[in-house]
């Protein structure tokens, strides 16, 4: 850790009926290698280094940010250590260019297998504690492309198998083949689609929640401005929440945020961390730090307490709906094969 720092200690969480236990907040690495602009490698691993440290478990990236960058990363950050010590959750299936485009999603059992022995390889590990299909794929039924998964459980190579941004009935046709771990979906005070079917079906079977976007990419981290632009490489540049009168509206509900958290001695960005962390003993928020400071900051809405009034005051001031512009540009990876 940096000097002087303290940090509360972590509760643990059970990710679904049958997946691992892991520390109530994750690290999501993307931005450390994609999409958000260029990252100090060395300050990216000291990060991980200070999650790890602090108690946090659950590492998640994905085998095609940066191209295999990211893993290379994760793999660099975690020498010397225990492997036990983290649990690595990956993402597949997404399919890019040279020159860094999106070109759909490959989830055949051939294309798995081929992805994960990489993965593997580029990790430096014999296992994958989480294994999850980025998006669907609409060409590969999900009971073939979890039936492959399973072969991999058996095989040792994979502990659990995930999901990420799937709709209800899609969870009900994969648990129907073999246990799901978790569903990794975007879930913060403003993306609360889940809410209506999706997070009531991963309930009734059991399936646990890692929410990412918690700050929303920045945008709830009380740290972005109408002055700030995206630099280069960065997505938001493009996102529909970050440009013209959408961020204006949407900056305006996180000043209500801050005047909040002022009264209680938290930053914006914690109350929107313990707002994510109140939902339920079986979500598990994921936060995107790429400095020692931001990681820091997150970790503190553990100490941030929020009682049924303050939770009735923060839906009050960012209502269900309020976010003002779609989560994505609609040609972007994320946006492809989404069920949502």
């Amino acid at each position: 850790m940096t000097e002087n720092t303290t940090y509360p200690q972590l509760p643990a969480r059970t990710l679904g009926a049958t997946g691992p236990r892991v520390a109530a907040l994750g690290l999501g690495l993307m931005g450390m290698s994609d999409l958000y602009g260029p990252a100090d490698e060395a300050e990216s691993i000291a990060t991980i280094h200070e999650a790890l440290d602090a108690g946090v478990t659950l590492l998640d990236t994905g085998d095609f940010y940066g191209m295999g960058r990211n893993e290379l990363l994760l793999r660099d950050a975690l020498r010397g250590r225990a492997r036990e010590d983290a649990v690595i959750s990956v993402k597949f299936g997404a399919l890019r260019d040279a020159a860094g485009g999106w070109n759909g999603v490959d989830t055949r059992p051939v294309a798995i297998r081929n992805f994960l022995a990489y993965t593997l390889n580029r990790l430096g590990t014999d296992h994958v504690d989480i294994y999850r299909p980025a998006r669907l794929d609409p060409n590969v039924p999900i009971e073939e492309t979890v039936g492959a998964l399973a072969d991999l459980v058996k095989a040792g190579y994979v502990r659990h198998i995930g999901l990420s941004e799937v709709g209800a009935d899609t969870l009900r046709r994969a648990a129907a083949v073999h246990p799901i771990a978790d569903l990794q979906i975007e879930y913060s005070l403003l993306s609360r689609g889940i809410e209506d079917e999706i997070l009531p079906v991963a309930r009734e079977l059991g399936i646990g929640v890692t929410a990412y976007g918690v700050l929303s990419r920045g945008l709830l981290s009380g740290h972005w401005s109408r002055e700030r632009a995206a630099g280069p490489g960065d997505f938001r540049a493009h996102l529909p929440r970050f440009t013209g009168g959408n961020l204006d509206r949407n900056l305006a509900l996180v000043e209500a945020l801050r005047q909040l958290g002022e009264e209680r001695g938290a930053s914006v960005a914690q109350v929107a961390v313990a707002w994510a962390l109140s939902r339920g003993a079986d979500i598990v928020p994921l936060v995107g730090a790429r400095t020692r400071a931001r990681l820091a900051e997150s970790l503190g809405a553990l100490d941030v307490a929020l009682s049924e009034a303050d939770l009735a005051r923060i839906e009050a001031a960012v209502p269900v709906g309020a976010a003002s512009g779609d989560r994505y540009d609609p040609h972007s990876m994320q946006a492809l094969d989404s069920e949502r």
